[in-house]
């Protein structure tokens, strides 16, 4: 019996199975695709998904394969208009594939390997656990079942958790992976003219660009399946160029707008993480980024509950934190594509609209919530920690000032389970004697002056 079975070896679950892995935990992923698929897929990863997997210890890895600053170049009806930076250092621009991969060979050196090929077909639940049945006749017993199987999630249907909200049909776009000649690589060539767009994105150390264009649709108004020829036809309405040819499709796929989401993210011993509980537009590259930080807020959770450590009560939390945070995910993506589309047609705009300081991921709060204790000063309870105060998967401690030194040292020391002593730096507004406790996930949970609270949270946490 495993702990943890996680359906879906995307960014999501494979951060989620990660995150578990190195804390212990017995954790299984079930994809049920034959093998790793290749495409490009999302392309973005902002700030603060880049902390989570640099905590996870794939930053590195992640960073040499991806493309900061990534430059536009635009053109309008054929012409050169201007090439700009819109996003800076935060941001990698990647394919996907890749992303899995080095997640797959860092939960390797777990001992955890993906299942391809494994199908969930069913799945029984009752006070003691878990069991998920597969297509061929087998099944897994577990604990806890994770869905991050994406927004087609067999998990979500099988649960009978409706994904709310809306489409919009008539816009949608085709998509896929090229290779060309002739193209200077160091840009994101963006066409632009009064029928459309065309986009050619390359990355780093491949021959691979992705394609972004709008689709044709048949007589009877229908989209047509995206080909390579399809890709072509476009290329040359839009950019105006002649004697490029694309070639090596090796991923093909079509994109409608989707905004919906669901309105509980655990029922019972299974729980929904990434796109198989919340559905984007594309604007802005938010749906691979909130699914790595959806799983990397459930991580820590689910671990000390499946460890014994935590009551099972603590998984709601992440229902209660997350979800509030995929309605907001929700508008600003709507809002990002809003106006990417009504500043398409205006020569030297366009995609540059996306570069909102909100997508960062870095001002990201929890204070609302009930895991938000006592604090005072400027940095609240609930809030994302500054970059270098916490890492690895326990707790941390800080003490600033030497009273909060002496109340750190007594803390990390009376809960040394579940709590690491860190090194005090700038950034919190403690001026004077202070102690600060940050989850595992890099949020605070309580800013005192003296031991007892953050020692009452945690015994309050762990009981």
């Amino acid at each position: 019996m495993s702990d943890v079975v996680i359906i879906g070896a995307g960014p999501t679950g494979l951060v989620l199975a990660l995150d578990l892995a190195r804390r212990g935990v017995a954790v299984r992923v079930l994809e049920r695709s034959p093998r790793a698929q290749v495409g490009s897929r999302g392309k973005t990863l902002h700030a603060r998904s880049l902390e989570v997997l640099a905590d996870l210890g794939v930053g590195e890895e992640i960073a040499a394969i991806g493309t900061p600053r990534q430059r536009f170049r635009k053109y309008f009806n054929g012409e050169f208009v201007s090439d700009s930076t819109p996003f800076g250092d935060g941001t990698l621009f990647l394919p996907q594939w890749r992303v899995e991969r080095i997640l797959r060979d860092e939960l390797a050196t777990h001992g955890v390997r993906v299942e391809f090929g494994a199908e969930l077909v069913g799945f029984t639940q009752d006070a003691n656990g878990v069991v998920a049945e597969l297509a061929g006749g087998g099944r897994v017993d577990a604990d806890y079942l994770i869905g991050c199987d994406g927004g087609r999630s067999t998990v979500r249907k099988l649960l009978g958790v409706p994904l709310a909200g809306e489409g919009a049909e008539q816009q949608s776009m085709i998509c896929g992976d090229v290779e060309v000649d002739g193209l200077d690589r160091g840009y994101w060539h963006q066409w632009v003219d009064d029928d459309g767009a065309f986009m050619l994105c390359p990355f780093r150390d491949t021959p691979v660009w992705q394609v972004q264009t709008g689709p044709e649709f048949d007589a009877d108004g229908r989209m047509v399946p995206p080909a390579l020829e399809t890709f072509q036809r476009r290329f040359e309405q839009h950019a105006r160029v002649t004697g490029l040819r694309l070639r090596n499709a090796t991923w093909m796929s079509s994109w409608k707008v989707n905004i919906r989401m669901v309105d509980r993210l655990r029922v019972g011993r299974v729980l929904l993480a990434g796109d198989s509980a919340h559905v984007h537009p594309i604007a802005g590259g938010l749906g691979m980024n909130t699914g790595i930080q959806d799983a990397w807020n459930l991580g820590w959770k689910l671990a000390l509950v499946a460890s014994g450590t935590a009551g099972a009560a603590l998984l709601d939390t992440y229902e209660e934190e997350r979800l509030p945070i995929a309605a907001w995910t929700l508008n600003l993506t709507s809002d990002r594509l809003d106006t990417v589309l009504a500043n398409l047609y205006e020569p030297g705009s366009g995609l540059d609209t996306v570069a909102a300081t909100e997508v960062s991921g870095l001002g990201i709060n929890y204070r609302w919530s009930s895991l938000a204790a006592e604090s005072f000063g400027e940095l609240k309870a609930g809030d994302r920690a500054p970059t270098g105060s916490a890492s690895g998967p326990l707790f941390t401690v800080l003490g600033f000032g030497a009273g909060g030194r002496a109340a750190q040292s007594r803390v990390a020391d009376e809960r040394k389970d579940v709590v690491r002593a860190g090194q005090a730096i700038e950034g919190f507004g403690i001026e004077s004697d202070g102690l600060v406790l940050i989850r595992p996930d890099h949020h605070i949970a309580v800013i005192s002056t003296e031991a007892g609270p953050a020692l009452r949270y945690l015994d309050a946490l762990t009981r």
